[in-house]
């Protein structure tokens, strides 16, 4: 797999997870009585999906170790 796909996939990945999380979040807050409560969570939600992204990232830009399928004997 590419470098360049990689990224793109950490990407889409991470921006999935980010609207799997927060639309429903926000759905809760705005539309529930009990959901102002939810705020108290938000700061944490919003970092983990920081952590998550630079999790994704690190995969997207790590390299094969060496002599891992690309020996050149």
């Amino acid at each position: 797999m590419s470098p360049r796909s990689r990224l793109l996939l950490a990407v889409a990945a991470w921006c999935l997870a980010a609207v799997a999380v927060v639309l429903p979040l926000v759905w809760l807050i705005n539309n529930r009585d009990w959901g102002v409560a939810l705020m108290l969570a938000v700061p944490f939600v919003v970092y983990g999906l920081l952590r998550l992204g630079r999790v994704l990232e690190g995969w997207a830009q790590a390299t094969p170790p060496p002599g891992r399928g690309n020996s050149q004997e």
